[in-house]
């Protein structure tokens, strides 16, 4: 866990594969207004082990994130996910444990029988097994920028704005996770949330190459018709690696929104 600034909590998490660390860029911007937490999800590394013996599903994660907060003894923080992270947070809303959701990309958006999540799928496990073969080269090819780009062009624009460092830490947490093929192969979905039971942010990168834009995005109006649906400009599936200052203002929009202060920045 990660766990920067003072004020009203915030909450952050991330997709599939990841861990708290997706979000170092983005929690000291944060942190100048809100008392910022980044937690991992069950199954991730450095989070709860996933229950041995049966499929994890999306609603797991949800339950394990709600245990957290409640270990925080946090109530209704406002919340921002990315990817299942969103997804996440919006299911918390719907359980009343939010103040607000910054939805960025949120899982969930496909529909029931549609191309999408097996697409999003083909896609993810691919990148798995590339993350497999490729992680012994990373110490010695990792500095090269085309790499980094390459590397990450599913998930970024610009993947060479990521570290070497940075890299090797995702690789890591990717091969780490053991839900992976669990949260994959899932037939659950995010249901219609309307009304909404706080504020609600959803904002879709434009570049997402793993849920796109013209269908997920779309979708998601559908199932969030009365919340606040924005395109994040120049950006891919996770936009903390292209623009972490980016993130951060669409975040502290949103909970300011909901009644979130912002403190003055200092000088």
């Amino acid at each position: 866990m990660i766990r920067q600034g003072e004020g009203e909590p915030l909450v952050l998490l991330h997709g599939v594969t990841g861990s708290e660390t997706m979000w170092h860029a983005v929690v000291p911007r944060l942190a100048a207004h809100h008392d910022v937490i980044a937690l991992t999800e069950l199954g991730h590394r450095g989070g709860a082990p996933a229950p041995a013996g049966r499929h994890t599903s999306a609603a797991d994660v949800v339950d394990d994130v709600e245990r957290q907060l409640g270990e925080l003894g946090i109530d209704r923080p406002h919340l921002a996910g990315n990817s299942l992270g969103g997804w996440v947070a919006l299911e918390l809303a719907r359980r009343q444990r939010a103040a607000s959701v910054c939805a960025l990309s949120p899982g969930g958006c496909w529909e029931a029988g549609g191309p999408e999540l097996a697409l999003a799928a083909r896609r993810l496990r691919a990148i798995a097994l590339m993350t497999r073969l490729g992680r012994p080269l990373l110490p010695v090819v990792g500095h090269i920028p085309a790499v980094r780009r390459l590397a990450l062009r599913d998930n970024a624009v610009h993947g060479e704005r990521v570290s070497a460092a940075e890299l090797t830490t995702l690789a890591d947490d990717l091969l780490a996770c053991t839900v992976l093929d669990d949260i994959l192969s899932t037939d659950e979905r995010l249901k219609p949330l309307d009304p909404l039971p706080c504020p609600v942010v959803v904002a879709w990168s434009e570049h997402d190459r793993i849920l796109p834009l013209e269908t997920c995005g779309a979708h998601a109006r559908t199932l969030l018709p009365a919340a606040e649906h924005r395109t994040l400009a120049g950006v891919g599936h996770v936009p903390m690696f292209d623009d972490p200052r980016l993130v951060a203002d669409v975040i502290l929009e949103s909970a300011a929104r909901a009644g979130g202060k912002l403190r003055s920045e200092p000088g």
